[in-house]
């Protein structure tokens, strides 16, 4: 394996990290205040090619590598895990297009990503189908030469400022998972209303919302690759998601040991600066310990899926031990920054809330078990 960078790739993670810098980190705690999405520093991402990481070169896109986009979102996250977040997933909405699309398809939704500012959203989880994707209840009825979907999503990433969506949707509900088809939808068709703005603990400048849909009525054409494919296309695209989330993750511990470190050095106590004593040095050895393996990690899962292996077990490894090492390494640099730490005024306490939420999306930790146990003992079903 070689995980190193050409010269043109690495002043691309320069120019991204000087953009977290000086774009996202000033304006973090603001939009995490207002519970809002920042409009103008995401027209900026996406003319830095941040919103079209996802798309092909050959369709406009920026085309990044797995490997060249976890770098890029290690510096994201670095930056804010909110934007970030709203940034990545129209990556993880357009990735079942990327992968299952036919050509016309390709051609005629991936396009206006390419031609301005659009943002995706990606439909699955539902108030009683998050893990479980055979409790969906949302359906897609044929109708002629045409679907009809009635339902209603919930926890839905840009879910309020997307123009396009893909939704699964139930064509068979008696084959459980194996009856999940999913759909191109425009959101601005009619039927489609978005729900409320949910309220979020961390991850606050992205947009999450509910999303309905009544008698939604889209061309069969929109259909992508064929009924029942659905859990299929989910699981395939997870696991080209999971190395991003976890990059993400391991970005915001890299922010969180950075602050601790810096504080650590200049704290005195008792005549000496903090870092100097034996506990807290091995605390932060442990830090800087745990953020490496972790990129390690998300680094040889997106190797394998540049050159075409099987990662579902090695995304799920990377995803779960990133995203912990993220809470774990948050918690122990507000210990080290004690009071300070905890207050509005610095950024860990933010850092800490917001890691909380990669142990949970894009299927939690506790998933990320099950479907590790499966690849190694074999599934039983």
């Amino acid at each position: 394996m070689d995980f190193s960078l050409s010269e043109e790739e690495r002043e691309f993670q320069e120019a991204t990290l000087n953009f977290a810098k000086n774009e996202m980190r000033p304006i973090a705690a603001e939009y995490d205040e207002k519970n809002d999405t920042p409009m103008e520093l995401m027209q900026k991402a996406y003319e830095m090619g941040f919103l079209t990481s996802g798309i092909p070169e050959e369709y406009g896109g920026t085309g990044f590598s797995n490997m060249m986009n976890a770098v890029v979102c290690e510096e994201l996250g670095w930056g804010c895990s909110g934007m970030y977040t709203s940034m990545m997933a129209n990556t993880l909405a357009l990735t079942p297009i990327v992968l299952f699309g036919n050509e016309e398809q390709k051609q005629k939704y991936l396009a206006p990503f390419t031609e301005k500012m659009n943002f995706a959203c990606f439909g699955l989880t539902e108030r009683e189908a998050g893990s479980d994707n055979s409790a969906i209840k949302t359906t897609a009825v044929k109708e002629g030469d045409h679907y009809i979907i009635n339902g209603s999503k919930t926890f839905i990433t840009n879910g309020g400022i997307a123009s396009l969506g893909v939704i699964f949707a139930s064509t068979d509900k008696k084959r459980g998972a194996r009856g999940l088809s999913a759909f191109i939808v425009p959101m601005d068709t009619e039927g489609v209303t978005i729900g409320k703005h949910e309220d979020k603990m961390g991850h606050r400048a992205s947009n999450t919302t509910e999303l309905y849909f009544d008698n939604v009525k889209i061309p069969a054409t929109n259909l992508l690759r064929r009924e029942g494919f659905g859990f299929i296309i989910a699981m395939k695209t997870l696991d080209y998601a999971r190395p991003a989330v976890g990059a993400g993750a391991v970005g915001l511990a890299r922010a969180a040991y950075e602050e601790a470190l810096e504080y650590a050095k200049n704290r005195v106590q008792f005549g000496q600066a903090i870092g100097s004593f034996q506990y807290n040095a091995f605390k932060l050895a442990k830090m800087a310990t745990k953020i490496d393996y972790a990129r390690l990690l998300v680094q040889r899962s997106a190797w394998m899926l540049d050159n075409d292996k099987k990662a579902s077990k090695e995304s799920a490894m990377a995803k779960v031990v990133a995203t912990d090492v993220a809470m774990d390494v948050t918690t122990e640099a507000l210990q080290i920054m004690g009071g300070y730490g905890y207050m509005k005024e610095y950024p860990l306490e933010k850092m800490m809330r917001d890691a909380k939420l990669f142990q949970i999306y894009e299927g939690t930790n506790e998933i990320q078990n099950h479907v590790i146990s499966l690849e190694i003992l074999g599934s039983t079903k």
